[in-house]
């Protein structure tokens, strides 16, 4: 069991397959340590990162790690896949003991900016739609831009198969072919579609940012680094 939150005594049930009787009468005994003191009641709430020992057995001593990885195309959001290379194969040897998920997933072949974390909280933060979490992209199209796009991305469109309405979009015109998009939500293809209303296909599509993280320009494509304090501190 990798504890998120949760009762130790449940944690200790599920951990070691004894009953929770037994477990409770562990903890009672002392012989559960969190974060290196004894437990001192049976309903106290752990988390992933509560160091658990018990009876001298080390059960649970994760870290909390926050990674950003340059996304190359033809590589897909998974931690895990039988058939395809994976983002967490691009990351160092460290990496792969974390236990990581993804913060915000791309398809194959968008590029850019990648959050990988074993900290649920965080990630779940990154997910909110609000303004500190906005997602910024750069956008390649086979066709020429109008400014009735930017009206069109403002207003949202409506999506039948299910019946929602996107919240308003910044759109911004860089070129001819390019421009710059901001959503504060991730729908299901929500930007090949948003386009595909006007008929004009994505040719490219690039994240660079997530709320204040900025994805590092001296970051290669495949590569990855830790977040910095201050990364990690602006998503909360």
């Amino acid at each position: 069991m990798n504890s998120k939150r949760g009762r130790i005594d449940r944690f200790l049930a599920s951990r070691l397959q004894i009953p929770s009787r037994q477990a409770q009468q562990l903890i009672r005994q002392g012989e559960v340590l969190l974060n290196g003191t004894a437990a001192t009641q049976v309903d106290i709430i752990i988390n992933e990162f509560t160091r658990i020992e018990c009876q001298g057995q080390l059960l649970q001593a994760l870290e909390p790690a926050y990674w950003m990885l340059h996304k190359p195309a033809g590589v897909v959001s998974a931690t895990t896949d039988a058939e395809q290379q994976t983002v967490l194969s691009l990351l160092p040897e460290i990496a792969q003991t974390q236990q990581l998920h993804i913060a915000g997933r791309l398809d194959k072949y968008t590029t850019g900016l990648l959050l990988l974390t074993n900290d649920s909280r965080w990630s779940e933060a990154i997910a909110q739609p609000s303004a500190s979490k906005r997602k910024h992209y750069r956008v390649t199209l086979q066709n020429p831009l109008t400014e009735d796009y930017v009206n069109a991305f403002r207003d949202g469109f409506y999506f039948e198969f299910e019946n929602i309405t996107t919240a308003p979009a910044e759109l911004t015109i860089v070129s001819d072919y390019v421009a710059d998009v901001v959503l504060t939500e991730g729908k299901y293809h929500q930007i090949k579609r948003m386009f595909g209303r006007f008929r004009n296909p994505v040719v490219a599509l690039h994240r660079y940012q997530i709320g204040q993280i900025e994805l590092d320009d001296s970051l290669p494509e495949g590569q990855a680094r830790v977040l910095t304090a201050d990364e990690i501190a602006s998503v909360g």
